[in-house]
């Protein structure tokens, strides 16, 4: 069953999706939540006792702090890279579902893993022991490919801006970083060389999100003055790719001018 409009607004008892901010839509037999990309200022939400499995929809409730999705049939906890643009998100409820497997240890610090700022899972207090050891122990969560038939024609070329890019996830990262150090994100359109395939050659080709995570975890625990240095240090790293960027700009530049005077 696909969650509609007309059934948020009567279940929330709201003339509009913008106002919904708590819904409680438990046992709807609901398999497509595909409405929640128009709810964006939602905060809490109950979605348990369903058949749910793709968790792609929440990805831009940015306000969302309390997800409860026990008993759904999520697959695989690739699905919660989904969640982790929510940095407000405190309180999951992800127990009975498939992705849960059957060594609760593991299942469990590879959700910390991903979503480290996490005070409760699973109805239980995160401590920040489990963090720290989920960081280390924790399976890295990667981003679940679309199916196929969802994928819009190549012409038999590769696409150039795909999910798992690991381009694209570097400037989400480097955005959400400079959001917690309450600095403007910056706009993708500002460095358009930046998914240039030439700059790509020079990108790491794996991910490092565990990095930016402790990054996030430890932001908590600064005091004004450190987190200046944070702010500093941030600065001046993003100023070396701006910098990296414009001389690989200049260089290509100058070498069509020699192509063309050739």
């Amino acid at each position: 069953m696909k969650l509609t409009r007309k059934l948020v607004l009567a279940k929330a008892k709201a003339s509009d999706l913008e106002s919904v901010k708590k819904l409680n839509c438990w046992g709807c037999n609901l398999t497509e939540i595909s409405i929640f990309t128009q709810i964006s200022n939602i905060e809490v939400l109950t979605l348990s006792v369903n058949s749910i499995t793709s968790l792609a929809p929440l990805a831009g409730c940015l306000n969302l702090c309390e997800l409860y999705l026990r008993r759904n049939m999520i697959p695989s906890l690739s699905e919660l890279s989904h969640l982790r643009p929510l940095s407000r998100l405190k309180v999951l409820w992800l127990a009975e579902n498939p992705c849960c497997g059957n060594d609760p240890d593991h299942y469990r610090l590879t959700v910390l893993r991903c979503l480290p700022c996490l005070q409760k899972l699973d109805n239980q207090v995160v401590t920040e022991e489990e963090v720290a050891l989920a960081l280390t122990q924790g399976e890295e969560v990667t981003t679940p490919m679309e199916p196929a038939q969802n994928q819009p024609p190549t012409n038999g070329h590769a696409d150039t801006e795909t999910e798992n890019d690991p381009l694209e996830y570097s400037m989400d990262e480097t955005n959400k970083i400079r959001e917690q150090l309450g600095m403007k994100p910056i706009p993708r359109d500002k460095f358009p060389s930046l998914s240039s395939p030439s700059t790509r050659e020079n990108q790491p080709l794996m991910r490092k999100p565990h990095t930016l995570d402790a990054i996030l975890l430890l932001l908590k625990d600064l005091d004004e003055d450190e987190l200046l240095v944070v702010h500093t240090a941030t600065q001046n790293r993003l100023q070396m790719f701006t910098l990296n960027s414009e001389m690989m700009n200049n260089s290509l530049q100058t070498q069509k001018n020699e192509d063309i005077d050739d």
